[in-house]
């Protein structure tokens, strides 16, 4: 891939647009907001001049609604010797597509598994999609030198490329991101008008669950508006859980010892469900999820503290596999959660100690 043209320069065009222009593809940015395009090669994303010829690859990267469009208009015209989109749907965008009656064989739909809550080329990087799932639906229509420049872009990128059939992506998608930003939105919207003697006790595990809640709702108008049906159908799954939980706590409520004893068997069976779930939740680079041991460590809010900490693990010879930061509501202080092999805690934790650090149980 020598050159490649992306239309729409937000979060996900931008981050795959620099990717290119740091390996050394020749990339031509376009928007429908100029304005936009020019502030993604401000950021050396590419040029948004138009290319001269036929390009390599023609990158579509605007919201589901409009993939259809975008592309039918690019083939026509006749901009590149394949093309793709990286919508976060991909059944919907090719059945119009083949309404429209065009010929296929130039194109295959892809939707990189990564993002930021923020959204727009100034969130952009270059590293976005390093280590993450790439999808790729391939069809039966799909030229083999059209799926070679959708697997060199994901090489290019650093992504990992995953191939699947276009509804069965939908399907997963629904499960592994809509749905959950729907849910995290619920939770995060009981905050709204919560007391704020309340809201000042919020811990790690509230600001886990309500994190993705803060993600451009007109974004997600458009993902969900491509994929709803499969969303619908989880939350009313998620509905028949919630229902059957609400009558269980009630249940804990009653003066019947029988009734507070099945209360508390269905409240167990919902939290057993859930450990079951998050167990196959993958792990470090793809594997079964891991049964780590916390070193947790309080830290001062001053430069350098994470540094040291690392440094000091480091020099004893521990690896750290995963690190979380608490905050201490008010005060300028945090704990890091230092996650590793259980039989490496003690020494890490001896070790933290002799370098002055305070370590919790």
């Amino acid at each position: 891939m020598r050159t490649a043209l992306v239309i729409g320069t937000g979060l996900i065009g931008t981050s795959a647009a620099l990717a290119l222009a740091s390996r050394g593809v020749t990339v031509h940015l376009a928007d429908h907001d100029p304005a936009q395009a020019r502030t993604a090669a401000a950021l050396g994303a590419g040029t948004d001049e138009s290319p001269e010829g036929l390009v390599d690859l023609c990158v579509v990267a605007v919201p589901p609604a409009h993939v259809a469009a975008t592309l039918a208009d690019a083939m026509r015209r006749g901009t590149a010797r394949a093309y793709l989109d990286v919508a976060s749907v991909k059944g919907g965008p090719r059945r119009e597509l083949e309404a429209l009656g065009l010929d296929l064989t130039p194109y295959i739909g892809t939707h990189p598994m990564s993002g930021r809550e923020r959204s727009g080329p100034l969130a952009a990087t270059a590293d976005l999609f390093e280590g993450r799932p790439w999808v790729l639906t391939p069809t039966r229509d799909t030229d083999t030198e059209v799926l070679n420049l959708a697997l060199e872009l994901v090489a290019l990128c650093r992504a990992v490329p995953v191939v699947m059939d276009a509804d069965a992506h939908d399907r997963a998608v629904a499960l592994v991101s809509h749905m959950p930003h729907l849910v995290s939105s619920m939770v995060a919207a009981r905050l709204e008008n919560a007391e704020e003697t309340a809201v000042r006790l919020c811990g790690q595990g509230i600001r886990d669950v309500t994190r993705i809640a803060a993600s451009d709702p007109r974004m997600w108008i458009d993902i969900l508006s491509a994929n709803p049906g499969p969303v619908a159908d989880l939350l009313a799954q998620v509905a028949g859980d919630l229902d059957e939980t609400v009558t269980a706590l009630r249940a804990l409520q009653s003066a019947d010892e029988q009734k507070r004893a099945e209360g508390a068997a269905g409240v167990e069976s919902m939290l057993r469900r859930g450990n079951a779930g998050q167990t196959r939740v993958p792990g470090k680079h793809g594997t079964a999820p891991a049964a780590y041991e916390i070193v947790a460590v309080l830290i001062d809010d001053q430069p350098g503290q994470l540094a040291r900490i690392f440094a000091d693990a480091d020099r004893a010879g521990v690896n750290v596999e995963d690190v979380r930061i608490e905050h201490a509501t008010g005060q300028q202080a945090g704990l890091v959660q230092l996650m590793v092999e259980p039989r490496a805690a003690s020494a890490l934790s001896a070790a933290l100690r002799e370098r002055g650090w305070s370590i919790r149980q």
